[in-house]
């Protein structure tokens, strides 16, 4: 697979949100699916407090070429000042699935 595959992640506290973040994505094309984990305690320091919150992950499947666009895109809709935002390379997959992935995000 010449495609490189990677999964972007964010988190936000809200479950409606994180669905209308996971479905934007994949409808424009920006990731080929995204995952939406159950929710987590999350702990970490905010404006000089710790804060605790429940959130939820979603992790994006999509292409190196198509992160920019994506990493803009959850910025935008995003409701966080500081959102997070991660990428993590794909080192290997079934070449069915890392192909369904680089078709699915492709640019017409």
């Amino acid at each position: 697979m010449a495609t490189e595959i990677v999964i972007a992640q964010t988190t936000i506290d809200d479950e409606e949100k994180a669905q209308t973040l996971a479905l934007g994505a994949v409808e424009a094309r920006l990731a080929a699916c995204a995952h939406i984990d159950a929710p987590f305690t999350a702990i970490y320091r905010w404006k000089g407090s710790v804060e605790t919150a429940k959130e939820w992950r979603i992790s994006f499947k999509t292409t190196s070429e198509r992160l920019p666009e994506l990493a803009a895109w959850v910025a935008e809709h995003h409701s966080y000042d500081v959102p997070e935002w991660i990428t993590l390379p794909v080192a290997g997959g079934s070449d069915a699935y890392l192909t369904w992935v680089a078709e699915e995000t492709a640019t017409a």
